[in-house]
């Protein structure tokens, strides 16, 4: 891999060579939150912003899809030559682009080969950028903090520079025509690097503890916790809208009227709805909100790591910024371990056997 650095103050120039190789799309500011979409001016970009309300998924997987048109006389057409577009994604966090090598795996790589998935995967370049962690973040306690692959480009902050790491070949192109912007990174480049790398794994305030968790749900598949979390939930299916790696979606034929044509329509879906489960006939599997957020939970931190290794959480925070009925994925893991209450407070298994409700 090879290692560069780029002074600040010529960014911008940089930027402006970006848009030969794709569409642009980079963090800025939508209302009170952060969104990646294209920007007008290089100056409305956010380099240093905390998370965006939707992950990079909503470029990959977006939330309304057309997939093709269907007519009995001409058969179908198909749309994959549009989502093949061009395009450069710039500014993506560390656990955003683990998030996007999680659903590599699934859409990608396993048997299930989505080809508009992969026609924008392989047409997008990732420029990845570091993020100092706030209170809601915990992508350390996931392993995500960092990462590897996945991406093309990846700029850490060294005060008046960016380190850049180049991971692919398309990398390596822009860095070839981007001519003399960059520069070799010095013996104290690499020394500020590694203390800033320290000093921003230690600044994680929030942790949870993953060691044998699967083995934990499994012991509390009974536990009462589940009913609590369901007279919490609303069921609104928030917390997968905002997911980086959620991918559950329905799919609808809506034909034109008095006609057999028409389109075939992907849209994101959610666990948590109440109609998820709901098969021919009228049975429905996960009836209840307990047993939808149990299922929600058992997938992710349970299912993920049986099929895939490791858990499909990637510590963003943006679930529990997202519910309006305040549940934190990270209390809850706490409340399966006995470490604490619905409502963060601690409490130990050991000293509540019954668990019955703690006075």
């Amino acid at each position: 891999m090879k290692i560069l650095k780029i002074p600040k103050t010529d960014l911008d120039l940089f930027a402006s060579i970006l848009p030969t190789f794709g569409e642009l799309h980079a963090p800025v500011r939508r209302g009170r939150g952060f969104a990646f979409d294209r920007p007008a001016l290089w100056s409305e970009v956010q380099m240093d912003y905390p998370r965006t309300i939707l992950p990079p998924r909503k470029l990959f997987l977006p939330p309304r899809e057309l997939m093709f048109h269907f007519d009995p006389a001409e058969g179908y057409s198909s749309l994959l030559e549009e989502a093949a577009t061009p395009r450069v994604l710039f500014g993506v966090h560390a656990y955003d682009i683990y998030g996007l090598n999680i659903l590599d795996r699934v859409f990608a790589q396993g048997p299930f080969h989505d080809p508009y998935y992969v026609a924008r995967r392989q047409n997008t370049i990732i420029i990845g950028v570091d993020v100092e962690p706030d209170e809601g973040h915990f992508a350390r306690s996931m392993n995500a903090d960092f990462v590897d692959s996945g991406f093309d480009l990846f700029l850490s902050d060294l005060g008046d520079h960016w380190l850049v790491l180049v991971g692919t070949s398309r990398g390596d192109d822009i860095v070839v025509m981007s001519g003399s912007l960059f520069e070799t990174p010095s013996e104290e480049d690499f020394n500020e690097y590694k203390r800033r790398s320290t000093s921003r794994r230690a600044a994680y305030r929030t942790h949870v503890e993953m060691g044998d968790l699967p083995e934990i749900l499994e012991m509390e598949y009974h536990s009462q916790v589940w009913e609590e979390l369901g007279a919490q939930c609303l069921s609104c299916g928030s917390c997968s809208m905002v997911c980086p790696t959620c991918y559950c979606f329905d799919v609808a034929d809506e034909a034109a009227l008095g006609s057999r044509a028409g389109d075939r329509i992907r849209t994101w879906d959610s666990c948590l709805f109440k109609t998820h489960a709901l098969v021919a006939g009228g049975e429905n599997f996960r009836h209840s909100r307990a047993s939808r957020i149990k299922f929600r939970f058992y997938h992710k931190q349970r299912g993920f790591v049986a099929e895939y290794g490791r858990p499909s959480c990637v510590g963003c925070g943006r679930c529990a910024a997202s519910c309006p009925a305040g549940i934190d994925i990270t209390t809850v893991i706490k409340m399966i371990r006995g470490q604490a209450d619905a409502h963060g407070d601690r409490t130990t298994a050991a000293s509540n056997p019954s668990r019955e409700p703690v006075p």
